[in-house]
């Protein structure tokens, strides 16, 4: 009953804010006064990572904006669980906040964000994951169907396939090859018809994964995180760009729906301005990680034009159609409609 009464609250309150504000009238007398302690989690990088940086650099300006009211606090990868569990929780409401790679077992529709060779090149990547972009739009009413608040995608850059002992850049040369793949569709899918044998498995088991051999490395990832956390296992990062890593920026909708709009205008714009800033770093960030691989001994090979147009030719006939099951054709199209069209 309490929490209906304050639901209720938040709820008139919100719109006599905005019917003030409409007026033109001051609304200074129902500034926020409330004190707030939200949970943040991550789904992986530990609190030395960019992304981690990047979510610090969110609660600190929540925490300014809102003069001290507001109290985000971060927990790193496997603090709270792994990423299906941590996603569950989040659409529950017991975790707050949460930048993640979505999981697509609430929604099929989510696979969009997974769908391969959607983007080829950097300028297009960031038109579509733009917050005016194409893609978010399609992502925008998924994301509340499912009891989610969308602030944006957090791109890192285009994902790879590390391996040790040897490496592929064509269909024929990945036989046999295992590598790790992340659980949510269609990236197993994908890595299938590039020609790996693709093994789902969850973030916090893949070290050990690589190190006894159930698989011969990881994929999707951009190389800070294979050169970051498995560099002794790793041999070669293979850029095959297959997909563009972006996480998401959430909030349980719940949650956000009970705050009133100067709260919820003070996430927002924080939210905005950790997506803007890395939007403008992504790339700069991608690269130096990319010296700093090669640097430290890791051979960093970049297929062929040939090789490239192959992958993607076979990629798209395979995966795209079957991804159409899911997504539906509505959103296909757009896809299409939409989608880097290849030199």
């Amino acid at each position: 009953m309490k929490q209906s009464i304050r639901t209720l609250f938040k709820a008139s309150q919100a719109v006599i804010i905005s019917t003030a504000l409409a007026l033109g009238c001051n609304t200074g007398a129902l500034a926020s006064n409330k004190d707030y302690s939200f949970k943040l989690a991550l789904e992986s990088g530990d609190r030395d990572s960019a992304s981690a940086k990047s979510m610090q650099l969110w609660a600190d300006q929540i925490k300014e904006k809102s003069a001290g009211r507001m109290k985000v606090d971060i927990y790193y990868q496997g603090e709270l669980g792994g990423q299906q569990e941590l996603f569950d929780q989040l659409v529950k409401g017991n975790i707050d906040m949460m930048l993640t790679w979505p999981q697509t077992s609430y929604d099929e529709r989510l696979g969009v964000n997974y769908i391969p060779y959607l983007t080829l090149g950097w300028d297009d990547a960031l038109k579509a994951y733009d917050k005016d972009g194409w893609l978010k739009n399609i992502l925008d009413p998924v994301y509340a169907d499912i009891g989610l608040k969308y602030f944006g995608p957090y791109p890192e850059g285009f994902g790879g396939i590390a391996t040790k002992g040897r490496y592929a850049t064509n269909y024929q040369d990945a036989a046999g090859m295992k590598v790790r793949s992340q659980p949510v569709f269609p990236l197993p899918q994908t890595m299938k018809a590039m020609g790996f044998q693709a093994v789902p498995i969850d973030w916090a088991e893949v070290y050990t994964s690589i190190q006894t051999g159930v698989v011969d490395g990881d994929s999707s990832n951009v190389i800070y995180w294979d050169y970051e956390y498995f560099r002794d296992q790793l041999d070669y990062f293979v850029h095959s760009k297959h997909n563009f890593s972006s996480y998401a920026m959430l909030m349980n909708n719940a949650t956000w729906e009970a705050l009133d709009a100067e709260d919820q205008s003070i996430i927002a714009s924080a939210a905005e301005h950790v997506i803007d800033k890395q939007f403008k770093d992504a790339k700069a960030e991608d690269d130096k990680w990319i010296a700093k691989a090669q640097e430290a001994g890791m051979k960093y090979i970049e297929p062929s034009t040939a090789d490239m147009q192959a992958w993607v030719k076979r990629v798209r006939a395979e995966v795209w159609p079957e991804a159409e099951k899911s997504l539906g054709k509505e959103i296909m199209d757009k896809i299409r409609a939409n989608a880097s069209v290849p030199e």
